[in-house]
């Protein structure tokens, strides 16, 4: 076996055994884990982006960040998802204000909202809807990538998105689809949930969206010249290379539950 194949196929196992078994302890270990990677990504988003590490407004952006996802910890995932939420939208704004008025960069804010948001949304899942949502999660996306990978390879075709990552194939994108459809359905039917149409939709949105956030990162890279988002994770690369489209999934699951809160009510009676 390729040397660095087998570094990737060690460190994939052991990024899986960590998610996993901070997804089975939940709590307070998953939170910390959700705001581990929160850091993470705004690490190598503000290092792609060439903020200088001492400037202030890239301080400003980890202040914000470390304040938005220390709400986390501070209140609990349930209780302090909102607050965050809102805290990170209003950090957000004034780093949007700041680059407006004084000419700089939009993609420190950018970076602040990336890496809030997949620090909240990856929390409060597992916190107010249970271990078997975010397997489920993690099912739809991991399924997703690894057949979209080898699908796009065995029978090639038109390309996806040429222009943002050459090597994706439509045929790859429809095949991962189906995988994480079949993946996701399965952990449901495991857990003796009951199938429904709504659920199948939800996956294959949730496979999508994980497709999107995949894109997204891709652009990203090219769009600043670097292959990986750093090398933190051996043969791996980055954070941001292997979490890219779980946290758009989880954007997705998160905000489309706060949506329906809202529309429901119980968002209102929760907050008070």
């Amino acid at each position: 076996m390729n040397p660095e194949l087998r570094l990737r196929i060690v460190s994939g196992i052991v990024l899986a055994a960590v998610a996993l078994g901070a997804t089975w302890l939940g709590g307070i270990v998953f939170t910390i884990f959700a705001v581990v990677i929160g850091l993470l990504i705004f690490y190598e988003w503000s290092t792609i982006t060439g903020h200088e590490p001492k400037d202030r407004y890239t301080l400003f952006g980890w202040a914000s960040v470390l304040v938005v996802l220390g709400q986390l910890l501070l209140d609990g995932a349930r209780q302090g998802a909102l607050v965050s939420l809102y805290l990170l939208v209003g950090f957000t704004v004034v780093a949007a204000l700041v680059a407006a008025i004084r000419g700089r960069s939009y993609w420190l804010a950018g970076g602040i909202f990336y890496a809030g948001l997949s620090g909240i949304s990856l929390a409060a899942l597992r916190d107010s809807y249970g271990i078997v949502a975010i397997v489920f999660i993690f099912a739809v996306v991991w399924g997703t990538d690894i057949l979209a990978y080898f699908v796009g390879r065995a029978v090639g075709g038109p390309k996806l998105a040429p222009r943002i990552s050459p090597g994706k194939t439509w045929s790859g994108a429809i095949g991962g689809t189906l995988s994480g459809v079949i993946a996701g359905c399965l952990v449901v039917w495991l857990a003796g949930e009951h199938l429904h149409v709504g659920l199948v939709v939800f996956t294959i949105l949730l496979s999508i969206f994980s497709q999107i956030g995949d894109l997204f990162e891709s652009y990203i890279k090219r769009r600043f010249g670097v292959k990986d988002s750093s090398h933190l994770i051996p043969g791996h690369g980055g954070v941001m290379d292997r979490v890219d489209g779980l946290v758009f999934a989880c954007f997705l699951a998160f905000l489309g539950g706060l949506a329906v809160a809202v529309a429901s009510g119980q968002l209102a009676t929760a907050t008070g």
